[in-house]
């Protein structure tokens, strides 16, 4: 129930709303229920029964009566007509406004959790909560927050205004009564159950379509068309079955009361019936009786699907809330100030680091940066010198020691300040569905076309975008895949350079592109890195050799440090390093920057 009350909460934000569709489904109710009693006093008022010999006859009336009677009804007739659009249309509009209010808030929750959360939860399962979820919340506003109120008015309501018709009668029509309220309440609770199921398979069923579109080209590379589809198969028959058996629970137990509905009709027709013709009733009431009756098929139909909405918006509000309520290791202090314009020093003071269920993933890290240093990690995988860089724009946040720009701990300022002091240039570059000006431009607001030009030429890219039809306009497609993988890095690199951070970190993987594309790289990366502290992850001899530190990481701990030629006279493991990886790129590059003459000698 706290999970209902959560919801109708976020409806109360809008008090006119709520208020006007209240107001107007109990004058829907109230007309509604009016009808009835005036087609009952308008038979009345016709034909009459004659006690002597028990025949029906026409009375004389004036056409004023009947055309009163006819005015009262349509007039009725149209108020409740009205009543019931301005219902629809209120109810419809405060559930949408929920259903907003909800995507919204999940949105904002999901941009502001840290890497932890995301590391735990599939795309597709929150991309399911976004959609499906959030859709049986608003249709429990819709329908079970202001269609529960004309059932339960209705249940009450009816059964006490057939008891004072007839009192016999009306003892007849509630006999099936406590069936129906016992069955129902087991099924809300097994609806309950299977819906969260199915919401849960849906989830699973959408990140493994996610999943697939995502790795489209590895599906294709390794011809496992037939794979991806039975494996999707298999959990769309799940969510099918699933889904089947909760449908069927809920028409099942719609179809009960259906049962029980006509069986109470078919007693009150013959008693009425005996009635009417012992003189005991009149023709009007026993009118009155079965209309009102016919009026409570309403709720006993809709009680299904209230229950249904019910069930379904607790299951749903429960995974959603799940995620609003998420706790992120990474929050900023009440009394987080804003980082102004740094100088770039950054110091790691005995910083330690664990994933959650892991072991350490790095232990009392030293290291310090001063201002225009450039610092290269190396190590094998696993070692930590990803999580180095993370720890900087507070990716995840340190569980033992501290980290300070300029003095001063990264976690006494903002979130946003501080990441705008620190860029970021991916190894595995996301570029969105948008022009290329938009892409080298994206988080940075208000950016001319002249800071643009001058970031992409800075990463030597400036040419390239020029030959292309469409110049900065150029559309690029779904994750940059209209650009060759040197212009998605150096446009990366533009990105970075127009946000102008003091200090800067490189995923220096060059790997995937040819010698002259990684050459335009590195050019650009040197420029980027002028003046500003810069961590690289590095992956290339170059990189390496002008670092002004490195640091070898293995198994959360920095082996050893120093320059290259330091290094190299420790014989340790980055001589193993160079020699195993760095000295065979020193010579592909010399073959590839050295000409070679016809007769196969070296050109000088």
């Amino acid at each position: 129930m706290d999970i209902l009350w959560r919801i109708i909460g976020m409806a109360a934000k809008y008090p006119l709303r709520l208020s006007l569709a209240y107001f107007t489904a109990l004058a829907a109710i109230g007309f509604s229920m009016a009808l009835p009693w005036l087609f009952g006093n308008a038979i009345d008022t016709m034909v009459y029964q004659d006690p002597d010999t028990d025949k029906f006859l026409k009375l004389n009336f004036a056409l004023g009566s009947v055309l009163l009677l006819g005015l009262g009804i349509l007039g009725v007739s149209l108020a409740r007509g009205f009543c019931d659009f301005a219902r629809t249309y209120t109810t419809e509009s405060l559930s949408q406004m929920v259903s907003f209010d909800c995507r919204n808030l999940l949105y904002d929750k999901l941009q502001n959790v840290s890497f932890a959360f995301h590391d735990k939860e599939h795309t597709g399962d929150l991309m399911s909560r976004a959609t499906a979820d959030v859709e049986a919340m608003r249709r429990f506003v819709n329908m079970g927050m202001i269609r529960s109120l004309d059932v339960v008015i209705r249940v009450i309501a009816i059964p006490i205004v057939l008891f004072v018709l007839h009192w016999e009668l009306a003892l007849v029509s509630m006999i099936f009564v406590p069936a129906i309220i016992l069955r129902s309440s087991f099924v809300m609770r097994a609806l309950r159950r299977k819906w969260l199921h199915v919401q849960e398979v849906m989830g699973e069923s959408v990140t493994v379509l996610q999943e697939n579109l995502a790795g489209m080209h590895v599906v294709k590379a390794f011809a496992s068309e037939n794979y991806e589809r039975e494996k999707y198969n298999r959990k769309a028959e799940e969510l099918r079955t699933e889904y089947y058996d909760a449908e069927r629970m809920q028409g099942t137990n719609s179809a009960w009361m259906t049962l029980y509905f006509t069986f109470a009709l078919g007693l009150i027709l013959w008693l009425g019936g005996w009635l009417l013709v012992r003189g005991e009733l009149s023709l009007g009431d026993l009118a009155k009786f079965f209309l009102y009756l016919n009026q409570l098929t309403f709720p006993i139909r809709a009680s299904a699907q209230v229950i249904n909405t019910f069930s379904r918006a607790i299951s749903s509000g429960q995974r959603l809330f799940n995620v609003l309520d998420a706790v992120s290791p990474v929050s900023e202090r009440p009394n987080a100030v804003e980082m102004g314009r740094a100088n770039g020093h950054v110091r790691f003071e005995k910083v330690a680091f664990s994933y959650e269920d892991r072991s350490p993933a790095l232990r009392r890290v030293d290291l310090d940066a001063k201002p225009g240093q450039v610092t290269a990690i190396l190590g094998a995988p696993g070692s930590g010198k990803t999580t180095v860089v993370n720890l900087l724009p507070r990716f995840y946040d340190v569980t033992g020691g501290q980290i300070t720009i300029d003095g001063d701990d990264i976690r006494d300022f903002t979130l946003q300040s501080l990441r705008h002091n620190v860029g970021i240039v991916h190894q595995d570059v996301y570029l969105f569905s948008a022009s290329i000006r938009n892409n080298i431009a994206y988080g940075v607001v208000g950016a001319t076309d002249e800071d643009v030009e001058r970031a992409a030429k800075v990463a030597q890219l400036h040419d390239q975008i020029m030959a292309l039809p469409n110049g900065y306009d150029t559309w690029v497609g779904e994750r940059g895949t209209t650009l060759s993988g040197g212009q998605r890095q150096r446009l990366s690199i533009a990105r970075t350079i127009l946000i102008d951070p003091p200090v800067l970190i490189l995923d220096d993987s060059t790997s995937s592109v040819d010698v002259e594309t990684e050459r335009q790289i590195h050019r650009a990366m040197v420029e980027v890195m002028k003046g500003r502290t810069t961590f690289v992850i590095a992956h290339r001899l170059s990189t390496v050799r002008e670092a002004d530190q490195i640091l070898v990481l293995d198994k959360g701990v920095i082996a050893e440090r120093g320059t290259h030629e330091e290094l190299i006279r420790q014989g340790g493991i980055y001589q193993s390093i160079y020699e195993l990886q760095l000295r065979p790129q020193e010579e592909v590059l010399l073959e590839a920057a050295v000409p070679v003459m016809a007769d196969g000698r070296a050109a000088v």
